[in-house]
C-alpha cells in the first residue's frame, strides 16, 4: 500500500449502528421522557445525520420497537450470563433479584427506560404494543417461580402467585424510581420481599432435621466409645 494512501476508517455495521441508536434513545427517554424525545437529538448523540437515522428507524413506531428490542436483548443476556434452568425455584428467584440489582446499580438507564415506557404505555398504543409483551413475560417468569416455589415447599403455601408477582415487580420498579437508590436500601428491600414469600416452616423443619442428625451422630459416638 502506498504510504500516501489514507487508511479508510472501518465502517460501522448496521447492527452496531442500531445498537448505538437504541442506547441514545434510552438515555434521552430517561433524561427527557418520551415528550422530549427528538430524532435530531438522537442523531446528534450517535454522531449521524437525521437522514441516516431515518434509514435505520424510518418511523416513531420503528424507534419504539428498537428500544423495546434492546431492553429484551439485555434481559436475555442476563439469563445467558447466569444460567439457572438447573436450579430450584427459590434459587432462580434469588438470581432474579441479582439481575435486578445489576440493573439498578450498573445499568440504571435500562430499568428507568423500561419504567418510563410502561408509564407512557397507558396513553400510547404504539408504546404499549412494543413494551407490554416484555412486561408480561417478566411477570409470567415471576408467577411461575412463585408457583413452583410453593410446590417445592420453599414459599408459603397460602401465596397467591398472581398478586404476589405484582407486589414483587411493583416494589422493584418503585425502588428504581425512588430517590434513595443505595445498595444497602436495595438489599434490605430484597430481604423483606424474600421474608414475605418464604415458608417459615421450612426453616423449622430444616432445624429439626439438623438436630435429629446431630443426636444420631452423638448416639453413635457414645455407642462406639462404650
Amino acid at each position: 500500500m502506498n504510504e500516501s494512501t489514507p487508511i479508510q476508517p472501518k465502517r460501522e455495521s448496521t447492527e452496531d449502528r442500531r445498537a448505538a441508536i437504541a442506547k441514545a434513545a434510552r438515555e434521552l427517554i430517561v433524561e427527557k421522557g418520551f415528550e422530549g424525545l427528538r430524532t435530531r437529538d438522537i442523531a446528534e448523540r450517535v454522531g449521524i445525520n437525521v437522514a441516516t437515522l431515518h434509514y435505520h428507524v424510518p418511523t416513531k413506531e420503528a424507534l419504539v420497537e428498537l428500544v423495546a428490542e434492546s431492553l429484551q436483548q439485555f434481559f436475555r443476556g442476563q439469563h445467558v450470563t447466569r444460567p439457572r434452568a438447573h436450579l430450584s425455584a427459590a434459587e432462580r428467584m434469588d438470581i432474579e433479584f441479582i439481575d435486578f440489582r445489576e440493573l439498578a446499580f450498573e445499568r440504571p438507564e435500562i430499568m428507568l427506560c423500561f419504567s418510563e415506557m410502561m408509564e407512557r404505555a397507558r396513553r400510547d398504543e404504539r408504546i404499549a404494543a412494543a413494551i407490554l409483551p416484555l412486561k408480561k413475560k417478566w411477570r409470567r417468569i415471576v408467577v411461575d417461580l412463585l408457583t413452583e416455589g410453593v410446590r417445592e415447599g420453599a414459599y408459603r403455601s397460602d401465596i397467591d402467585p398472581e398478586p404476589a408477582a405484582t407486589m414483587l415487580i411493583g416494589a422493584l420498579i418503585g425502588f428504581c424510581r425512588s430517590k434513595n437508590r443505595e445498595p444497602d436500601a436495595f438489599d434490605r428491600l430484597v430481604a423483606e420481599l424474600q421474608r414475605a414469600i418464604r415458608n417459615p416452616n421450612r426453616d423449622a423443619i430444616r432445624a429439626t432435621r439438623t438436630e435429629v442428625r446431630n443426636d444420631r451422630r452423638a448416639a453413635q459416638r457414645l455407642s462406639r466409645s462404650n
